[in-house]
């Protein structure tokens, strides 16, 4: 069976038991490792791919190939992109006309930001400059760009390149909406079996919380010379209730964030009932 999705700590955390072994009955996994960036796309057209990582903002453009998988991805509260600049004294509505880097157009980074935008910035953002997430910091940091939004580990170590934190996404929407932030989601063939799926993906959870020590050399291979230290803390962040069950406050916040982003013309409307099938 064919699976992709990023190098992160997390992914790696939540996929280690799972492609390793260690899941009883399962199959054998080929395992693709990809920014979301791109899996982003891969779920738009038919692919070679049996289970995916995605970003949530991707989800209304799946292929009718794939359906969301109820656990193994990134939802949870106090883990939002962060909005950075290199002027300490710069303030939201002087965003407006600037060049604002982005990792993706296609991510809730860049949807939670042009809701956030569309609140704080009057006269609107100039020009959105789609990177790669790690050239972001650098790039504000040496006056190429304004501001950037940054994703993953950025969140701690973006005082190392001297940037200051204007405007934390999952801040914001924790304050506008009461909800969680829903960041990547595990999306799977519809010809094979979500439940079965869902298990497999929750035991590789279960068995990661109960032996951590198991998955960190693999983690570490694959965290692009990740200080151990700031590994963990990543793994802590995004690995939470919402990896391992969605639950109903996982489906809502997912459709607020879609709904709101459907209504400022920013992803086509979805149908919700079809997502939960």
């Amino acid at each position: 069976m064919n699976i992709v999705y990023s190098p992160c700590p997390n992914d790696t955390f939540v996929f280690h038991a799972l492609i390793h072994g260690q899941i009883p009955n399962t199959p054998d996994f080929t395992v693709t490792y990809a920014d979301i960036d791109v899996t982003n796309t891969l779920v738009t057209k038919p692919s070679d791919y049996d289970i995916l990582k995605i970003s949530y903002a991707a989800l209304p453009w799946l292929s009718d190939e794939y359906r969301l998988i109820p656990c193994g991805g990134a939802l949870g509260r106090g883990n939002g992109p962060l909005v950075l600049t290199a002027d300490q004294n710069i303030k939201p509505e002087s965003l407006a006309g600037k060049r604002i880097a982005v990792p993706s157009e296609r991510s809730t980074a860049y949807l939670l930001f042009r809701l956030w935008a569309a609140q704080n910035v009057p006269g609107g953002i100039g020009e959105i400059v789609v990177m790669s997430f790690d050239q972001i910091m650098p790039a504000v940091r040496d006056g190429k760009i304004d501001a950037g939004l940054v994703i993953h580990e950025a969140r701690f170590t973006y005082p190392s390149y001297g940037l200051t934190l204007m405007a934390d996404m999952g801040t914001w929407w924790e304050a506008d909406t009461g909800l969680p932030i829903p960041l990547g989601a595990i999306v799977a063939r519809r010809n094979l079996d979500p439940a079965e799926i869902t298990s497999w993906i929750q035991a590789s959870v279960d068995y990661g919380w109960k032996y951590p020590e198991q998955s960190r050399p693999y983690i570490l291979s694959h965290a692009q010379e990740m200080d151990p230290e700031v590994a963990q803390r990543h793994i802590n962040l995004y690995v939470n209730e919402f990896t391992r069950d969605l639950g109903e406050e996982g489906f809502g916040a997912i459709e607020a964030l879609l709904g709101r982003a459907a209504a400022e013309g920013l992803v086509p409307e979805i149908d919700f009932e079809k997502l939960r099938s």
